[in-house]
């Protein structure tokens, strides 16, 4: 789906919940409704396994929401990188684009959709377009971010409920580009995530591009207001009063 034809129905960023009249987005990743506030230039797209924003000039998606199950979840298979077949070329980066950025910038190619949370559906290689990849710092992509995917994977398998996961960049400070690639964008200078279930729990967490391998998730944890404000975005619009108790206890810390 076109951004221009969705995201020109959503409200601009605002503080309080959405009011009637308000534009919203609702797709099944989506718990309690999609962001609002994403530029009005994104391109919403919209697949089996995951829901996302993706921004025209960054080319990194603003927001992706998924979902994990018990039946979703399966061993990480091939990496295969490619363009977003639903984009145009001018909107997205390319596999040649990330040429060189390991070893100039210390990043990874990292999934804001996990390939691992979705591996156990046929949509798995879904995962790897490059409209749900970002440069993400190694270290952190291998560290406290991996483990909290696979946190959300032992929530969901351990309960044998659905994990609803929101996720999405924050660009803070100027980082250096990708060495080699010739479209303009923006390197992200850290990262958000809110994980939720429907029984109303629920736990928030930012963490910077640069953070160490042993960072642990759980001192990343902020307020879901925190992570409104930083990345600019309304999440949960359909609330009208949020009273979510404390999930990250289930995702390995202490109240």
């Amino acid at each position: 789906m076109k951004g221009a034809g969705i995201i020109a129905l959503l409200a601009a960023f605002v503080a309080a919940p959405a009011a009637a009249g308000d534009g919203e987005l609702h797709t099944f990743h989506c718990l309690h409704g999609c962001p609002l506030g994403a530029a009005d230039i994104d391109d919403i797209v919209v697949r089996e396994i995951y829901t996302l924003a993706s921004n025209d000039l960054t080319k990194m998606a603003d927001w992706v929401a998924y979902r994990v199950t018990p039946s979703s979840i399966g061993p990480s298979g091939e990496r295969k990188w490619s363009a977003d077949p639903w984009l145009a070329p001018e909107e997205t980066l390319e596999p040649d684009d990330y040429d060189g950025a390991s070893g100039a910038l210390g990043v990874d190619r990292g999934h804001q959709a996990p390939l691992a949370g979705q591996s156990g559906t046929p949509f798995a290689p879904d995962t790897n377009l490059l409209s749900n990849i970002t440069p993400q710092g190694a270290a952190l992509n291998q560290g406290a971010w991996q483990r909290l995917e696979a946190r959300e994977n032992e929530l969901a398998t351990g309960t044998g409920i659905a994990v609803y996961v929101l996720t999405g960049p924050l660009f803070e400070r100027v980082q250096p580009p990708l060495p080699h690639a010739d479209e303009r964008h923006r390197v992200p200078s850290g990262y958000w995530k809110v994980v939720a279930t429907q029984d109303g729990r629920m736990a928030a967490f930012i963490m910077d591009t640069a953070a160490p391998r042993t960072l642990d998730h759980c001192d990343a944890r902020v307020t879901v207001e925190e992570v409104e404000l930083r990345s600019r975005l309304s999440l949960f619009p359909r609330l009208r009063t949020r009273t979510f108790r404390d999930l990250s206890p289930e995702l390995g810390c202490r109240s």
